[in-house]
């Protein structure tokens, strides 16, 4: 074999693994685009996901700079060439894409391609994207094309594995849509168990208040005291719901500043002295970030909450691959032998299956007036 197909191949090796790396859909797209454009030496490169409706769903180009690509316009509709592909599933190579029939024209502000390789990307008997490459970067034959069938087989090797990548990021996707729903769906219970209980109290609370201002005030003022003290519960747990509910930072900002972000605020909102350190993080697989900051709110509510302690510390160092969460506080403390009513009243049970659900494991050290060290360890990926 010449030396440049054994270079070819092992650019196709470089952009397998770049698109493993990617588990959201549309960094996959871009992944896949920019790995074609880049082992086949091509001006312009793009990849169109066909919606039901003639048009597409999610088109990304690469080698068009943003303002080229505003200028463009719209998205394509699914006509002349694209719709070949789509609809024929064949691949497509041509010497200059406009002297072809089918061509129908682009934008005033489209660059202009000449020759042209596509392929449909296929899964099963399914195409769910066309992937195309424009204007090769080398000297054309004389009325031939630039892109040779060499080129052709290697972007049909890469557009084989962009089927199985694109497939399981929209797996990924699908499963995180329905664990969020499945959390909402938790939440909505513990919102409704928690506070609603609570609101109820407050009722009869206050009603027993107004029926006791007149002949027993004394015993009228405790019972506003509860219902201030029912209120101030009441708030506690939709503020915990809420925060549950939008863990958004950690998509932009990473499970590290997340929790410094999150500390701080706690800090300021506490008597006690709350603090956060990291040492030699490391981004983390998305379940493993959102699991160890679900720990890590479950864990610091807790200790606030609860323990009547004086200083809270948070630390996220690397492991290996992974990560350990530790939470530390010089609170009462509790006896973990006592799981079943630990696990009822601290949430040790929710904990333990975030962090087993994650490939993780969670332990927790505390004793009656010696506080508690609750450490979460995931594999990382």
């Amino acid at each position: 074999m010449s030396q440049g197909p054994r270079s070819g191949l092992a650019a196709v090796s470089s952009a397998l693994l770049a698109m493993s790396r990617h588990l959201e859909v549309r960094d996959v797209l871009k992944t896949i685009v920019a790995s074609a454009r880049e082992l086949l030496d091509a001006e312009y490169a793009a990849l169109g996901v066909p919606d039901d409706h003639g048009g597409f769903a999610q088109f990304v180009v690469d080698g068009v700079t943003d303002a080229q690509w505003k200028a463009i316009g719209p998205l394509p509709r699914q006509h002349g060439i694209l719709a070949a592909m789509l609809h024929e599933a064949t691949p497509e190579r041509l010497a200059d894409v406009r002297d072809d029939p089918r061509f129908e024209g682009w934008p005033t502000a489209h660059p202009d391609l000449v020759d042209f390789l596509g392929l449909p990307i296929r899964d099963g008997d399914e195409v769910i994207g066309a992937l195309f490459l424009a204007n090769k970067r080398c000297p054309r034959p004389e009325g031939g094309c630039g892109f040779t069938e060499e080129d052709e087989e290697l972007l049909s090797i890469l557009a084989q594995h962009a089927a199985i990548a694109l497939t399981n990021a929209r797996l990924y996707e699908r499963s995180r849509e329905l664990t969020i729903a499945e959390e909402r769906s938790r939440l909505a219970h513990e919102l409704h168990d928690a506070v609603s209980q609570k609101l109820f109290s407050l009722r009869l609370t206050a009603q027993a208040a107004a029926a006791l201002v007149d002949r027993d005030p004394s015993r009228a003022k405790g019972e506003l005291h509860q219902v201030a003290a029912l209120a101030a519960e009441a708030a506690d747990e939709l503020r915990a719901a809420v925060v549950e509910l939008r863990p958004a930072g950690l998509d932009e900002d990473g499970l590290a500043a997340t929790l410094r972000t999150q500390v701080h605020v706690l800090d300021r909102a506490h008597s006690a002295r709350v603090t956060f350190s990291a040492r030699g993080a490391r981004a983390l697989p998305a379940a493993q970030e959102e699991a160890m900051l679900r720990v890590a709110q479950e864990a610091l509510h807790n200790a606030l909450r609860h323990s009547e302690a004086e200083h809270v510390d948070v630390a996220l160092e690397r492991r290996g691959n992974g990560a350990v969460l530790r939470i530390t506080d010089d609170g009462t403390g509790f006896d973990p032998r006592a799981i079943r009513r630990a696990g009822r009243h601290l949430g040790l049970v929710s904990m333990r299956d975030r962090a087993s659900g994650v490939g993780g494991t969670l332990t927790v050290e505390s004793a009656p007036g010696k506080g508690t060290t609750i450490e979460m360890e995931v594999p990382g990926g």
